[in-house]
């Protein structure tokens, strides 16, 4: 059933596990919930092979399966889904107002679950093999890649942290970096110099990802480029994480809500409201620490009772 003219009592932004879990709560205290899918349904858990540290799957699920599974559940309780981007949204009188394309909707509540979207390196190969060597998330993927060798890309916290990380599984981590010194924080750097299994490979670049994706293929190498010298040389390695940060998916929301400097949605501590009334913030577009799947659907299943206690505040029931 497709959206009508009439304003939602709450529409849901992004169909990741925050707004699904979000929609299944929403649907269940009889909301009616919108959820407006993007037109990456299910977010970056569809680009995601195998899921294995999510309670409740204990042989492990596929990420687009278990994606599936949320939307199920959330369309058996009455939710309802629509495709499309919202383009733009008022937030200064009410009903709340989003546009998706030449579509208006307009509802008293909205949950934000639009997500954060990972940095990456903008070479085909690496498209090619993300989820079968490739990843940017050391603690969604570092398991599969026990005593393997793999590397890092990045100089900040982020990848010193993924590097570390990956240390207690991996039997060597080379951090690649395109300068010869991190911006990471002193006391990550000093960590990662003196852990035996971490090697740098200053002035570096990947230049390219070599491998096959599906069953039974995976990262073979990856090609480094020394970006002082232009010398390439090819390292056999089984793993590529990228991790040159993740960019929120706020850019909608500038000058309508608050947000920290790295573009994250502020949220009041403990709750999932913004500074605007009946506007809520779930899953990575609020967490710029955690960004799982399971945090997600907590700060999701937040969002829901959240809105569902504003909205009969606000006597809309």
């Amino acid at each position: 059933m497709a959206a009508g003219s009439a304003t939602e009592k709450v529409i849901i932004l992004g169909s990741g596990p925050a707004g699904l879990t979000a929609a299944i709560y929403a649907a269940r205290a009889n909301l009616e919930p919108l959820v407006v899918e993007g037109l990456q349904p299910g977010g970056q858990l569809t680009i995601t092979t195998d899921v294995e540290n999510y309670p409740g799957y204990p042989e492990g699920v596929e990420g687009p399966k278990m994606m599936e599974d949320l939307r199920k559940q959330a369309a058996r309780f009455g939710t309802r889904f629509l495709t499309g981007d919202c383009t733009s949204v008022d937030f200064s009188k009410r009903p709340l107002r989003l546009w998706l394309g030449e579509e208006i909707l307009s509802c008293h509540a909205l949950v934000i679950s639009t997500g954060a979207s990972a940095k990456l390196l903008g070479i085909p190969s690496e498209k090619k093999l993300m989820g079968f060597g490739v990843s940017a998330c050391a603690t969604c993927d570092g398991f599969f890649f026990r005593n393997q060798e793999v590397i890092v890309v990045g100089g900040g916290d982020t990848a010193l942290e993924e590097a570390l990380y990956l240390t207690k599984m991996c039997s060597k981590v080379y951090l690649v970096h395109r300068r010869d010194k991190l911006r990471a924080s002193k006391i990550m750097q000093e960590r990662a110099q003196k852990n035996p299994k971490i090697e740098f490979i200053w002035d570096s670049a990947v230049d390219e990802i070599l491998g096959e994706p599906g069953q039974g293929g995976g990262v073979r190498s990856a090609r480094l480029k020394n970006l002082k010298t232009g010398v390439a040389k090819e390292m056999p390695i089984s793993g590529v994480f990228v991790a040159i940060g993740h960019q929120p998916n706020t850019a909608l929301f500038q000058g309508k809500l608050a947000m920290n400097p790295a573009g994250y949605l502020s949220v009041r501590p403990g709750t999932t409201y913004t500074d605007v009334e009946g506007v809520f913030a779930a899953g990575d577009v609020a967490d710029p620490h955690y960004r799982q799947a399971v945090t997600a659907a907590g700060t999701g299943c937040m969002a829901a009772i959240d809105a569902e206690r504003w909205l009969a505040s606000q006597g809309v029931e």
